[in-house]
């Protein structure tokens, strides 16, 4: 049964052929860039060229820590370098904006984080910007390169479920909200922060969904000031539904995160391991169940990889082979705005108790 997934394993590897290879600067040096960015792209041997904060310390810092050779006094220095072609933006989200107009119009190319703009119009005008300028524009929405998410993908798109009928993400966790100072303020929290990833998981599998359905509310006493308990229904054209429900109260401490993706023909099902004990979690799972190829019962894939850091090479590696040979990123900005016109449907229809058509991107 090796010999089955060998092909699955193989799809889903993040590489970067030295041909795509461009001098990389950072902006923001962050706990998120320590863990996770710099980890990934140290492993695909990217050129790291640089690397600015507003806390000059704490860059300096991170430079030492990775052998990252200059630190920039100011983000006009960044951009002023010639050695740098893409620049990585790590930075709180009200700030991004503008950070990304910057970049834009210095002719780099850049990645974003999620959510990519605070809202559509704002997106819109950083595509435009982008178009304009000709440089692109990606988005570090990187669950899907997570490699549960992405083998399970790929057993999609290879038909060894059928036609998939739902797909389901049930996460029931303890989330510690003041980790982030910024982030336990925020009046839209789990959706716009959190249920995002599952949401860019879902389009990258099932497509965009016609029509939206969601409900939110918070536990008596918490902390944080938003959102932290939501459950979101994706309509698709047919009978194809996708579900999430998402608790950050768990308060017995059995936590869980769980996918799910049913079809016509079998069904696969996994678990998040990050989730389990954030942020240093445990080992993915993901199991397949298949009348296709056959499995003769559920089948165990070998998960090798964890979501931190391994998958955020993944959109790093996409942006730089849409520099290298204009392939489109996955996760480019222009795709992944109706990622984002998605959350906000979900917000339009807990605020109105309706069901929302969701707007193009």
């Amino acid at each position: 049964m090796l010999d089955l997934l060998a092909p699955i394993a193989a799809r889903v590897g993040i590489d970067v052929p030295a041909s795509h290879r461009r001098g990389i600067a950072l902006v923001g040096a962050g706990a998120i860039v320590e863990v996770a960015h710099l980890p990934a792209y140290q492993g695909l041997g990217l050129d790291l060229r640089g690397v600015y904060d507003v806390k000059p310390d704490r860059a300096r810092d991170l430079a030492a820590e990775f052998g990252i050779e200059r630190v920039y006094s100011s983000l006009e220095e960044l951009l002023a370098d010639d050695a740098v072609e893409v620049v990585d933006v790590a930075v709180v989200p009200w700030a991004q904006p503008d950070v990304l107009r910057q970049v834009i119009a210095a002719g780099k190319h850049v990645l974003g984080q999620k959510p990519f703009a605070p809202d559509l119009a704002t997106a819109r005008e950083l595509i435009g910007l982008a178009d304009a300028a000709g440089v692109k524009v990606a988005v570090n929405q990187q669950l899907r390169w997570d490699e549960g998410i992405a083998a399970a993908r790929e057993m999609v798109r290879a038909g060894w479920i059928g036609t998939p009928t739902t797909m389901s993400f049930t996460v029931d966790i303890s989330t510690d909200w003041t980790a982030w100072d910024w982030l336990v303020r925020s009046d839209r929290l789990e959706i716009m922060y959190h249920s995002i990833h599952y949401l860019d998981a879902v389009r990258s599998i099932l497509g965009d969904p016609r029509r939206v359905f969601a409900t939110a509310s918070r536990r008596g006493g918490q902390v944080a000031t938003g959102e932290t308990r939501t459950i979101s229904t994706l309509v698709y054209d047919g009978d194809t539904r996708a579900v999430l429900h998402v608790n950050h109260e768990n308060q017995g401490g059995d936590q869980r995160a769980e996918f799910r993706i049913d079809g016509t023909e079998g069904a696969i099902r996994g678990t998040l391991g990050l989730l389990y004990d954030y942020p240093h979690g445990r080992p993915d799972t993901l199991e397949v169940y298949s009348r296709v190829v056959p499995t003769d019962g559920w089948l165990a894939y070998p998960v090798t990889q964890r979501w931190i850091p391994w998958a955020f090479g993944g959109p790093m590696a996409g942006l730089l082979a849409w520099i290298a040979d204009g392939t489109p990123a996955p996760t480019a900005a222009a795709d992944n705005i109706r990622t984002l016109a998605l959350v906000h449907a979900l917000y339009g229809s807990i605020d109105d108790g309706e069901a929302r058509v969701v707007e193009a991107g």
